[in-house]
């Protein structure tokens, strides 16, 4: 499978038009979901590869949150980007970090680059959940890209757990899909993303081999 695009069902002529008798108060933010069928296809890696062309055409973009996992070629991409510093809190002796939606929502970037668009908040956040900030940041104009996998949306859950025999915990309504203006399929063949795992270019290697037992086992893929 090839990557493409999938747009919303309206027409784009209807869209345009809606989009036209809006007011400037009234703009909402375009949101652009890059969606993968498991993790380490490169959906962060091409939401990062768009913002670095969009940078080049002097388009204002910012990263919110990217999770590098420490893959190279992946930090490499966030070179030349502002990146808003992460919030900090202590919890239960622990300190725990978060995207800033309150500094995103100061700068008001043309595009926030948001990656993981199903996790969920630290205890004390605004929001419990990543795509409520994503609501409210388009709501003030802020167009989002984010990165999602098809296990965490809510309306597929009981397929999944039929499937790879685990429950997914955190998932994303429906409605957001619907609300998005694009999303793209970011796929790889199985046996490359296997590879791709057990050369570490996915999760450290600990984590890998509990993730290969589990999850990503070929059958599930």
């Amino acid at each position: 499978m090839t990557e493409s695009d999938i747009t919303r069902p309206d027409p784009d002529r209807l869209l345009e038009k809606i989009r036209s008798e809006e007011t400037p108060s009234q703009k909402k933010g375009y949101l652009k979901i890059f969606l993968g069928y498991c993790a380490g296809v490169g959906k962060t890696y091409r939401m990062l590869s768009e913002g670095q062309t969009l940078h080049r055409q002097h388009q204002n973009v910012v990263i919110g949150i990217v999770e590098t996992h420490g893959r190279k070629e992946t930090i490499a991409l966030t070179k030349g980007l502002e990146e808003i510093p992460r919030t900090s809190q202590d919890y239960r002796g622990i300190t725990l970090t978060e995207f800033d939606i309150d500094k995103a929502l100061e700068l008001k970037p043309q595009i926030l680059l948001l990656d993981e668009l199903a996790h969920t908040n630290n205890p004390g956040s605004r929001h419990p959940k990543r795509y409520q900030d994503v609501e409210e940041l388009l709501e003030q104009g802020i167009s989002v890209y984010t990165t999602l996998n098809i296990q965490h949306i809510e309306s597929v859950q009981d397929i999944v757990q039929q499937i790879t025999g685990i429950g997914v915990q955190e998932t994303v309504p429906d409605r957001i899909l619907e609300r998005a203006d694009k999303i793209e399929l970011v796929d790889l063949p199985p046996e490359e993303l296997l590879q791709r795992l057990s050369e570490g270019k996915v999760y450290v290697p600990e984590k890998a081999r509990t993730a290969v037992e589990k999850f990503f086992r070929k059958g599930n893929l």
